[in-house]
């Protein structure tokens, strides 16, 4: 009888040919026809189990060669390894910081689609046609389905104006850096006004702007007939009512995918910089107060932020090519003010009037490395930590910084904007102040968060990721008391009361701008030792349509100041001024008005001082709101009706689990056949319970959620 073969045997592949990562088809193998029934049986259900096909949609084990399995790591995974061990806490920090980056990066066919909606743009921008000069105030020409998106108040100007195309169409910006973030992508345009449209003078009382506004109307007219655009609005660039922008959305699926915003601007060298310096006028008294300056011989105010508005058209170009030069091939950088947007993002500190952009951060950056203290070759995490240990530990309130290397005597001192602006970054220049719509509040609140910050990394706590880049932060959860003032109309009030005509002259009466850093300084030396930190937000002013007139002052939504307070001498009922026969006890009398009086202290020393009425410990934890309301009534003309106050909003809560208590919070036992009083814990347990759930509810229903 003739034997039957046996089971054929495979040899293991030879090296090379299997491809690492692949999945390899099972070889089956068939069974003798000889053997034992029960053999049979066990060989057939191994062939069954090796024909069935892997289940789709799950990932098979890497069959990998014993060479392969036990291969020495390369050149570039051991550099990778050591720079997760250097400049990384942790692999999985890593991980999160480049898988963030991913999510916020505009992807290679999004900035195809991108640029070739600009293309469009830039074609339909320089086909707008002419229009013949005509004085300033004849407005005649505009069609009456477009209103001029500036408040033109005083209207009567000097000044002639015609249309004509841009002489240059520039995209400036993040966009052409590499460096926006989703969701929002915003792609700036600079479209450079012809030399035929501006005159000599153009930079005093609104001139410049006046033709900027109806340059961008004629605009707006003709792009909102094409059938390109699904969108044509206004909108003010940071907030600043005397600079719009013009919005430009695409039609169809792409509405979304970005908005183009058009920037007149003068050519880089038609303003002398001489006359916009910030000790220079350029509104005069007698246009804008409709009267001559006073008789005496004083000279005219100085308008700073006029002066800076102005300037900062001529410098678009300027400060992009700087930029490019920074951050053009170094990935780092780029990763870095990425990660830094998005830090600012998430704690609001970027939005509206005198927020510290995205373009501010991209610009410290530029400054660090200038200074050597941050390196082309780093990665984005260690410039996140380098930018915000240096904000930590740099106060621009007192000792600003500068990116001008030059040593030309004409350039002013930092001393000079030191007392036109509370925050000093001056660009390449020497001239313009990067900052200058920064308040100090607004720098201080970075500063603070920046220090947080900085001790969460330090801590390597492991939701410190999580904490840094992805919870988000708004004002009621970062301050302990928020009050927002409405309407804000009573700060025009406000601004007549403290005599604030050449703030208001500065701003182009803009009297919230004007107004609130006066406010601020008032708050904080009332509240003195019970504050920590005071911070201000302003809502950002929405779109408007070109048929519509631009939003008034007063509609731009609601002032929140938010007070982070010490626990030491917080609820302290007692302000102790000066002695009776001191200099200081009339100022003293001044600021706080009716509310102080002569007392006479267990000393014998008799002092001016300030009561305030709190009876329990939750009244006393509501003094600051005692102090608010009193001095804003008493130098600000605003009223307590108009002051929405939010704090202590657990007292009542916490109340009336001590009421609960006091009847289940004890028990009587028997202890050495004597009953006595003791804690029932686990009634105590209960109420913590009931006030962690409380808690949790009051910050989420005073608090939007927001992820990236």
């Amino acid at each position: 009888m003739r034997e039957s073969p046996g089971p054929r045997v495979m040899g293991p592949a030879p090296a090379g040919e299997q491809l690492c990562g692949a999945i390899v088809e099972p070889e089956v193998m068939e069974p003798a026809l000889g053997g034992t029934g029960k053999e049979r049986k066990k060989a057939f259900s191994r062939k069954r189990t090796l024909a069935e096909p892997p289940a789709k949609g799950l990932l098979q084990p890497v069959k990998l060669s014993r060479a392969e399995l036990y291969k020495e790591p390369t050149n570039e995974e051991l550099n990778h390894l050591r720079e997760t061990e250097i400049l990384f806490h942790s692999s999985l920090l890593r991980l999160q910081v480049e898988e963030l980056l991913k999510e916020v990066r505009l992807s290679e066919k999004k900035k195809d689609r991108i640029d070739a909606f600009l293309r469009e743009v830039n074609q339909r921008v320089v086909r707008v046609p002419s229009v013949p000069e005509t004085e300033l105030t004849d407005q005649a020409w505009l069609p009456t389905g477009v209103r001029v998106p500036l408040h033109q108040v005083p209207y009567a100007v000097k000044g002639c104006f015609r249309f004509l195309p841009p002489a240059q169409v520039t995209v400036v910006g993040s966009y052409l850096l590499g460096t926006c973030i989703r969701p929002d992508i915003n792609v700036d345009v600079a479209l450079t006004m012809p030399r035929e449209i501006l005159q000599d003078k153009d930079g005093l009382n609104q001139r410049y702007f006046r033709k900027r506004a109806l340059y961008l109307a004629h605009l707006a007219h003709h792009l909102a007939e094409d059938p390109l655009f699904g969108s044509v609005c206004f909108s003010y660039t940071n907030g600043c009512h005397l600079k719009p922008s013009l919005l430009l959305r695409p039609r169809g699926k792409d509405e979304r995918l970005v908005t183009v915003r058009l920037h007149p601007c003068p050519p880089p060298d038609f303003f002398r910089p001489c006359r916009l310096l910030p000790t220079k006028n350029n509104v005069r008294s007698a246009w804008y107060r409709g009267q001559s300056a006073a008789g005496d011989g004083s000279p005219e105010p100085p308008t700073p932020h006029y002066n800076t508005w102005v300037l900062q058209d001529t410098a678009l170009e300027s400060h992009l090519q700087l930029l490019s030069t920074m951050l053009g091939s170094a990935q780092g950088l780029k990763d870095g003010v990425a990660l830094l947007k998005v830090w600012l993002r998430q704690r609001e500190l970027d939005k509206g009037q005198g927020g510290f952009t995205g373009f501010l951060v991209s610009m410290l950056v530029v400054f660090l490395v200038s200074t050597r203290k941050i390196h082309t070759t780093m990665s984005g995490y260690q410039v996140l930590r380098s930018v915000l240990q240096f904000l930590a530990t740099t106060d621009l309130t007192v000792n600003g910084i500068s990116l001008c290397l030059s040593s030309d005597p004409s350039l002013p001192a930092l001393a000079d904007f030191h007392q036109a602006f509370s925050v000093v970054f001056l660009d390449s220049s020497g001239r313009l102040n990067l900052c200058a719509d920064v308040t100090a509040s607004t720098y201080h609140q970075v500063q603070y968060e920046a220090r947080l910050s900085m001790t969460l990394l330090d801590s390597r706590a492991d939701n410190g990721f999580h904490l840094l880049l992805m919870t988000p932060k708004p004002m009621i959860r970062a301050f302990d008391h928020v009050l927002h003032l409405h309407p804000l109309s009573r700060l025009q009030a406000a601004c007549h009361r403290l005599k604030l005509w050449p703030e208001l002259q500065d701003n182009g009466g803009d009297y919230v701008s004007a107004a609130l850093g006066p406010l601020t300084t008032l708050l904080e030396q009332g509240l003195g030792t019970r504050l920590n930190l005071l911070a201000h937000s302003r809502p950002p002013v929405p779109e408007w349509g070109i048929s519509q007139d631009p939003p008034k002052h007063k509609d731009s939504g609601t002032l929140t100041l938010g007070l982070l307070l010490r626990p030491e001498g917080l609820t302290s009922i007692l302000e102790l001024g000066p002695e009776a026969d001191q200099p200081e006890a009339a100022k003293f009398r001044q600021f706080w008005g009716f509310r102080s009086e002569l007392r006479r202290f267990q000393d014998g020393a008799i002092r001016e001082a300030v009561v305030w009425e709190a009876a329990s410990m939750s009244q006393k934890r509501l003094i600051p709101h005692q102090v608010v309301t009193h001095l804003l009534a008493l130098h600000t003309d605003i009223p307590e009706t108009c002051v929405h106050y939010v704090g202590g909003p657990l007292d009542a809560l916490i109340q009336g689990l001590k009421e609960a208590s006091s009847t289940k919070g004890r028990m009587v036992m028997s202890r050495g056949g004597e009953l006595v009083m003791v804690p029932n814990v686990e009634a105590i347990l209960e109420d913590f319970a009931v006030l962690g759930e409380g808690l949790v509810q009051t910050v989420e229903a005073r608090s939007e959620r927001w992820t990236v």
